[in-house]
């Protein structure tokens, strides 16, 4: 089996005293995935069809030097911190104390700021060829936020073919944590073609409406007679270009959207090709998952493989807390306290779907 995997000499590179490396995973039944620490991004995810034939599921670049400077930066693949998502002008207060995080998405706070999680060299050690483990050290004050907070994510390839990511995080200061993965799927392969035609289905029973700022408002609304209805299976583009004042704000799907139940072993959400017969599970413990179908990748350079990624070429599911929690009392908390420890899992599972 030849896959055309990245190359990991074009992923090194010395930043101060830090060392950027490409790392690769692989699991029995042959699937692959490469991440480079270098904001923890996913840079490959490798896994078959229904003929067997491995296509690269997740968008991303074949250096390193594309990654950190990018024509347009859309995340792909990037690990998400310290708060995933936007922060309403960057501002919120803890005990009464308010803290001011860099604005950087038109009046907001953006995915942990200008030098969020996904632009600093973490630490790895390949613990085996299934498991990565980075950790990052985030000083107090970085981009706005109080506290140290020490942080460990873990990427582990399964033998039953789930891509699992778990953060863990603690502190010596109250501040606020909320963190997730970027990546971009195209259950297709990367850059070849919409996935307005994949099929998805998300447990999900109401949503988060937003302001013109991509702020959510303060109260979740039903799903029911909506474009954010996927209880039942449904292709994504079927209402994608609905005349709904929502999908005109983000130019698409860019929402959170509330699971009806969050456990590490109940299904959140699946997608599947039919084309293809490749399908993905979500499972995870985190209340929601952001929702995008990729509206601005249009410009953001020329991917893997020389292709091309154009707007609505992929979907995320990001798991997380909501957007704006700082500033929402009604939202699930995102605080964390000196003595607790930060827990997160999200895993994004490959399987085949052989039905005709």
């Amino acid at each position: 089996m030849n896959l055309n995997l990245a190359d990991s000499k074009k992923f090194e590179k010395v930043v101060g005293d830090k060392k950027i490396q490409l790392f690769t995973l692989k699991n029995k039944n042959g699937l692959v995935t490469q991440i480079t620490n270098y904001g923890g991004r996913i840079v490959s995810l490798w896994a078959p069809d229904s003929n067997g034939d491995f296509e690269d599921v997740v968008l991303g670049y074949d250096n390193i030097e594309t990654y950190m400077n990018p024509p347009n930066e859309v995340y792909l693949g990037a690990l998400i911190g310290r708060y995933g998502n936007r922060i309403a002008k960057g501002l919120y207060k803890i005990d009464d104390k308010t803290y001011s995080g860099v604005i950087n998405n038109g009046p907001n706070h953006l995915h942990g700021g200008t030098k969020g999680f996904s632009h600093v060299v973490w630490d790895a050690t390949l613990i085996n060829n299934q498991l990565l483990e980075l950790t990052y050290l985030s000083p107090n004050g970085e981009e706005g936020y109080p506290g140290n907070l020490n942080v460990t994510v873990s990427y582990t390839l399964t033998d039953d073919n789930a891509l699992q990511i778990e953060y863990k995080a603690t502190t010596d200061a109250t501040t606020h944590v909320n963190l997730t993965n970027h990546s971009y799927f195209n259950l297709k392969g990367a850059g070849n073609g919409t996935i307005a035609d994949h099929l998805l289905q998300i447990n999900a029973d109401t949503y988060l409406p937003t302001d013109e700022n991509s702020i959510p408002l303060e109260t979740p609304e039903s799903v029911k007679n909506t474009p954010f209805d996927f209880r039942k299976i449904k292709q994504i583009g079927k209402n994608l270009k609905e005349n709904h004042k929502q999908l005109e704000i983000a130019r698409g799907y860019d929402h959170t959207l509330i699971f009806k139940k969050n456990d590490k072993d109940t299904i959140a959400a699946f997608a599947i090709d039919q084309n293809s017969g490749r399908t993905l599970e979500l499972y995870t413990n985190e209340p929601g998952t952001q929702f995008y179908t990729g509206n601005w990748l249009t410009g953001c350079g020329i991917g893997k493989q020389g292709k091309t990624y154009l707007s609505q070429e992929a979907f995320c599911l990001e798991t997380q807390h909501f957007p704006n929690s700082p500033n929402q009392k009604n939202f699930p908390p995102t605080l964390l306290n000196p003595g607790e420890e930060y827990y997160s899992f999200c895993s994004y599972k490959m399987g085949i779907n052989n039905n005709d």
